[in-house]
């Protein structure tokens, strides 16, 4: 039975396409941006359009740049390691083999977390095969990569911002300043600036809190500075995912006996989107009875039925056994969750994303600068 999924606009761009058009607008060869005397790319983690759409008086300066149009739709998952992945290589999760938060390694047999599994000696160096794009645009002009300093050395960073110059500041305003600063003294440079202030508030307190209001407020106070610090400098300011507020009450706990777990060897994923990898020819099974019971707050996949549908884009061969042989994407206010597991920590996470939905899926594509209009 074919699966109904979220539609997209036709109109609406993909992540992928947005640092390769930044190049072109480079050399004045843009096809959607207007030409550019530097670039920067400014990544907001975990700030969905809709999630700035509802608190849009608590940033004045982002609003009054966009339109209606100015979004993009991110990948599946729609989480950071898939998104920003894709992002910088200007492939699919089918191609760079950036899954998810955790996949199942299928070398090891080993659940690897995709942000930190190459520190933690579950991931192989060759995990993602795509080159970023910054290692190429390196040997033609000035590329930095403007992020906190506690990621200047991590394999993520390696396998997406390679051939960038890493410069790492703490403070949220100083580090927009100085992506500003890098634009206005480098022509030609192109520069990624990522802010993952309001995701990790998100995640602790939720987006509808107050905190998360405060921290929007001041990244877009911030951004209308490093506007005028680089006023010649093409901005464009996007996300990697929406989120959404689910509350304890809305957690489904998966326990010993629960039939749902009938079969499965491991759960990987995070709790919008798992992947439950079965035991041998139970696939089917366990699609079955997650159909059954939770059709009708999840999407229910098999491996070769989400290849199928495209959610992943086009999966080169390797790529597709790294995918759960079942898949669960929650469409209502649910977070799934192994209660079996000794930490229950995540449990006291707010603000959740990685499923199909649009508030998870469609980000802002904002422009500013020589990109304006």
């Amino acid at each position: 039975m074919p699966i109904t999924l979220p539609a997209h606009s036709p109109r609406t761009r993909s992540l992928t396409e947005v640092v390769p058009e930044m190049f072109r607008s480079l050399r004045g060869e843009g096809i959607w941006l207007r030409p550019a005397r530097s670039a920067v790319l400014v990544m907001l983690d975990g700030v969905g359009a809709a999630q700035l759409r509802t608190r849009s008086g608590h940033a004045r300066f982002l609003t009054s740049l966009a339109g209606p149009r100015d979004i993009a739709r991110t990948t599946f998952p729609s989480t950071t390691a898939s998104a920003l992945t894709s992002l910088l290589t200007a492939t699919d999760p089918g191609q760079n083999g950036m899954l998810g938060y955790r996949v199942r390694v299928p070398e090891t047999g080993r659940v690897a977390n995709l942000l930190h599994g190459w520190e933690d000696g579950d991931l192989p160096a060759e995990w993602q095969p795509e080159t970023p794009l910054t290692l190429a645009q390196a040997r033609q002009a000035p590329v930095f990569a403007v992020s906190k300093p506690d990621f200047a050395t991590t394999g993520f960073t390696r396998a997406t911002t390679a051939g960038a110059e890493f410069v790492g500041v703490t403070d949220l305003d100083e580090r927009i300043a100085r992506a500003g600063a890098l634009a206005a003294q480098h022509p030609g440079s192109f520069t990624y600036l990522y802010v993952p202030e309001l995701d990790g508030i998100g995640h602790r307190f939720g987006w509808e809190s107050g905190a998360w209001t405060d921290g929007l407020e001041r990244v877009d106070a911030s951004l209308r500075d490093l506007l005028r610090a680089a006023p010649e400098a093409g901005l464009l300011i996007t996300a990697d995912h929406g989120m959404i507020d689910v509350p304890a009450s809305r957690h489904v706990l998966l326990d010993d006996g629960d039939p749902r777990l009938e079969g499965v060897a491991d759960i990987a994923g995070e709790p919008r989107m798992l992947h439950l990898y079965t035991h041998p020819q139970a696939a089917d099974a366990v699609a079955g009875v997650w159909r059954a019971s939770d059709a009708d707050r999840a999407w229910v996949m098999t491996r070769d039925e989400a290849i199928a549908a495209g959610v992943f884009g086009t999966v080169n061969p390797g790529i597709a056994d790294r995918i759960g042989d079942v898949l669960v994407a929650a469409r209502a206010q649910v977070a799934y969750y192994d209660n079996r597991l000794d930490d229950l920590s995540p449990q006291r996470m707010v603000g959740q994303h990685g499923s199909l939905t649009l508030e998870e899926s469609i980000v802002p594509l904002i422009r500013a600068g020589a990109y304006a209009g």
